[in-house]
């Protein structure tokens, strides 16, 4: 399954959902509060920007926002809500494409580095996001933990939500790293809808070797864009990595 085969204009069409787990106000909130914090004023550029959840609300917030993004279905979503002036977008990937100009903050959400679906993609990930900064900026990752202890040696799945209407799940390859989301959605009859999107997950020491690798440094850890501590039990974090100055 290719990325831009993932996210194609039915994709694209259904992706915003209004006052809905990532779109509710307690996260976005957060989300932007921090991000534009860490900004510190400067520019900031999201890989994989989509139809703008975050970066609407973040260049309200009066920081100015440049976006890189795959799909050009996503890219038609985030045109209703911003134009090309407001929020200027690169269309390419988030491992080589370049934006022009420097940035004070990069920033990656929602689990989506785990979109490039090798460990090269990944490294080339974080080196594409030093290229874009300036001496002492910084990189954002939003990424959630694996939870192999959940793990059935008979399965090799874990079920990660339920609700009436829909049941969400993940499928392990534990040799080369690799999850399949299954996201089963119900409606009244006895037929299900069955969407499906691979990702290669990333432990967090993993992910502060691809830092350093690409000159970074880590500046902090935390559960959640509120700044929650990181424990053993979170199943998500917000990972800050910055250039150093000298």
């Amino acid at each position: 399954m290719r990325q831009e085969d993932i996210w194609d204009t039915e994709t694209a069409a259904a992706y915003d959902t209004p006052g809905e787990v990532m779109f509710a106000p307690r996260v976005i909130g957060p989300t932007v509060e921090r991000l534009a914090a860490l900004a510190e004023g400067g520019p900031a550029l999201e890989f994989a920007i989509g139809t703008g959840r975050v970066a609407v609300p973040l260049a309200a917030r009066g920081v100015p926002v440049t976006g890189i993004e795959l799909s050009r279905p996503m890219l038609s979503i985030l045109r209703t809500k911003a134009d090309e002036e407001t929020i200027p977008v690169v269309v390419g990937d988030m491992a080589t494409t370049r934006a022009p100009g420097t940035f004070a903050l990069v920033y990656l959400v929602f689990n989506t580095i785990a979109n490039l679906l090798t460990q090269e993609e990944q490294v080339e990930c974080f080196r594409n996001a030093a290229r874009h900064l300036r001496p002492g900026g910084r990189f954002v990752i939003e990424l959630w933990v694996p939870e192999l202890a959940k793990l059935s040696p008979d399965t090799g799945a874990v079920v990660w939500h339920n609700e009436p209407g829909y049941l969400g799940l993940d499928t392990y390859d534990v040799l080369t790293q690799r999850v399949v989301s299954h996201h089963f959605r119900f409606g009244d009859g006895r037929s299900a809808r069955l969407g499906r999107t691979p990702h290669r997950y990333v432990w967090p020491a993993e992910l502060d070797l691809m830092a350093r690798l690409a000159g970074f440094v880590r500046e902090s850890r935390e559960a959640d864009w509120a700044g929650a501590e990181f424990t053993a039990a979170s199943r998500s974090h917000v990972s800050v990595y910055r250039i150093p100055t000298g």
